[in-house]
């Protein structure tokens, strides 16, 4: 109940009502991936959309389902999945501001900044 009022007033939140109406009235479920996305097209196939399992974050479509979403491919990944190299990595959403967020050596935020011995900070006298 609280996931279905969270809906009607926050677009983050996976769908919006109205997002929903549009969706039982017009849409065709095409498939979903790996992280619980469903995607949809209406009956002409002219329009495709995604309803997020989740946090609405673009980048949590992997490549496969973006070229369907952006008409660069006609067929799902589910009917015709691409063909990947195995130096590949999987997909990864964007985890910028996350606790998982690289944090490389001598930033701010690491836990130990490296000492420089090639720069001495002016004292004022």
């Amino acid at each position: 109940m609280m996931e279905f009022l969270k809906s009607l007033v926050t677009w983050w939140n996976s769908q919006t009502l109205n997002t929903r109406l549009h969706t039982w009235r017009n849409g065709v479920k095409v498939g979903e991936d790996e992280q619980g996305n469903i995607y949809y097209t209406t009956r002409d196939e002219k329009r495709r959309w995604v309803i997020f399992n989740g946090e609405a974050e673009a980048s949590r479509v992997n490549a496969d389902w973006h070229g369907w979403l952006h008409h660069t491919f006609k067929e799902t990944p589910k009917n015709k999945p691409l063909d990947h190299k195995n130096w590949e990595k999987p997909h990864q959403e964007n985890l910028t501001g996350t606790i998982s967020a690289y944090v490389p050596d001598g930033s701010l935020k690491s836990i130990e900044p490296k000492k420089r011995t090639d720069y001495e900070a002016w004292q004022p006298e």
